[in-house]
């Protein structure tokens, strides 16, 4: 695998091509061609002349591999009723299985909007995160992710009545059917939520000192869905890209985590091997120079890892 390329594992996240080009369920031909044509600009090796070469290949993979796809499933009528039906099934087994709990802030509210206000809200929501999902590209996955999350919740509500007279019908069985909860999360669920993404946190930092790249990075993964917002996930996985030699996923998360805190250590340190400069201030030097890539020292063995035995 080169250094560009985009792990199959990693591009399995993003199944909905509505939220991968960024539009609405209810988006025509027109306004699917017209967000196709936006985002193949906002991708275009043209746009990243002064980027570089690891920034220019990883947009023209998200184009390649997820953005042109995802347009050829949705610029046909037909196609893309096929694909909205693919997406009600999805509702209807969270249905069955669990009951949906947003995580996004624009989900939960679309959850919690009146009925006259939905189709406004969801509109709106849509083209706020659509905005940023492409630049810069490190808010590509959490912004997608988000995105596929409002389609559901979109979706659910709109199938409410549809899915009680399944209920009632005998397709749900009626020890499953629990109504679909889409009230705010209890005060202490923020703390439960937490020591999740912690455990998976904590236990890609064991299977890292295996060097168990993959099962660390689903684990990361995982954590990260569950609090996007903790730049140590962030830089961990980046690491976990950079030691798989997978440079551009790695510039990504690890600049991630530096927009999250600027000052996080583990993505200071890491930055500069993939060519992200970082302020001396906010990597402990004393002078006001920047930090340089030094990618022709090997890390000493076992210097990551001492991390993470220091931390119980």
């Amino acid at each position: 695998m080169s250094q560009s390329a985009l792990p199959s594992e990693w591009l399995t996240n993003f199944s909905d091509p509505y939220a991968i080009l960024g539009v609405s369920i209810a988006a025509d031909d027109r306004r699917v061609l017209k967000r196709y044509r936006m985002v193949a600009k906002l991708l275009h090796p043209d746009h990243y002349t002064s980027e570089d070469n690891t920034t220019k290949d990883l947009a023209s993979q998200l184009f390649a591999r997820l953005v042109n796809p995802a347009y050829q499933k949705l610029k046909q009528e037909k196609s893309r009723k096929e694909n909205v039906s693919l997406l009600r099934l999805q509702v209807r087994r969270l249905y069955r299985d669990a009951p949906l709990a947003p995580q996004g802030d624009l989900a939960r509210q679309l959850a919690q909007q009146p009925v006259n206000g939905v189709d406004v809200f969801y509109e709106q929501a849509i083209a706020q995160l659509a905005e940023a999902q492409y630049e810069p590209l490190e808010g590509f996955a959490s912004l997608t992710q988000q995105l596929g999350e409002l389609n559901l919740v979109y979706l659910q509500l709109k199938m409410g009545d549809v899915l009680m007279r399944e209920k009632r019908t005998g397709l749900v069985s009626a020890a499953e059917a629990k109504p679909m909860q889409f009230t705010a999360a209890p005060a202490d669920s923020e703390t439960v939520s937490e020591s999740y993404a912690q455990r998976h946190y904590r236990r890609a930092q064991e299977y890292m000192k295996k060097h168990n790249w993959k099962e660390a990075e689903q684990e990361l993964r995982d954590a990260i869905k569950i609090e996007a917002g903790k730049s140590e996930y962030h830089a961990l996985l980046g690491v976990v890209y950079l030691q798989q030699n997978l440079q551009s996923m790695a510039k990504v998360y690890l600049r991630q985590a530096l927009k999250l805190n600027p000052k996080d250590s583990l993505a200071c340190r890491f930055a500069p091997k993939v060519g992200i400069e970082v302020a001396a201030s906010e990597h402990g030097q004393q002078n006001g120079k920047t930090v340089k890539a030094q990618s022709d020292k090997t890390p000493k063995k076992g210097g990551l890892f001492g991390l993470f035995r220091s931390k119980k």
